[in-house]
């Protein structure tokens, strides 16, 4: 009796085991991820709310997934924000215009990361020379040069990181 004792325990010890309530797995949502550069790595971000309801419409509709407009983002300090460089002529590629993708200042891990980013539309003076340009020192020094004029029109965008050097969600 001992002996079928002894085998059973471990047997009724799996029953339980198996009975017992699971953990819930926590719900995932998939959002359509945009391919950019941070100090010349590649990164892929999402969108999730824009300050300006033009811009939210123009991000759902280019993504494929809803933008939500909450206009009280332009009220965020502008200490509390970091940039976002959109290209509206150059080089073909990936950008809300078409052009190149998006160029991110502060990326996470760094001094200054926030989701929260400042609009800045960047414009080539002469789209024929322009070329890719992969982090913000980048961009500011071809300001500097002429190359470029960049226009903050007041839009602040939730712009997450999902995937940047050295991390990920």
């Amino acid at each position: 009796m001992k002996k079928f004792s002894l085998l059973l325990l471990p047997m009724l010890a799996l029953i339980i085991a198996a009975c017992a309530p699971q953990a819930a797995e926590m719900p995932k949502a998939e959002l359509p991820a945009g391919k950019a550069w941070a100090e010349g790595k590649e990164i892929y971000f999402v969108h999730t709310e824009a300050s300006d309801a033009g811009v939210a419409e123009k991000l759902t509709n280019m993504m494929k997934s809803p933008v939500i407009a909450v206009p009280s983002l332009a009220n965020v300090p502008a200490e509390s924000l970091a940039n976002v460089y959109v290209f509206t002529n150059g080089l073909k590629g990936t950008g809300p215009f078409g052009f190149q993708a998006d160029v991110f200042d502060n990326p996470p891990a760094t001094p200054g990361y926030t989701p929260l980013r400042r609009l800045n539309v960047v414009a080539w003076a002469d789209p024929a020379s322009a070329r890719e340009l992969k982090s913000a020192a980048e961009v500011l020094a071809a300001q500097t040069a002429g190359e470029i004029t960049i226009e903050q029109p007041g839009v602040v965008i939730n712009m997450p990181f999902v995937v940047w050097d050295g991390g990920k969600r």
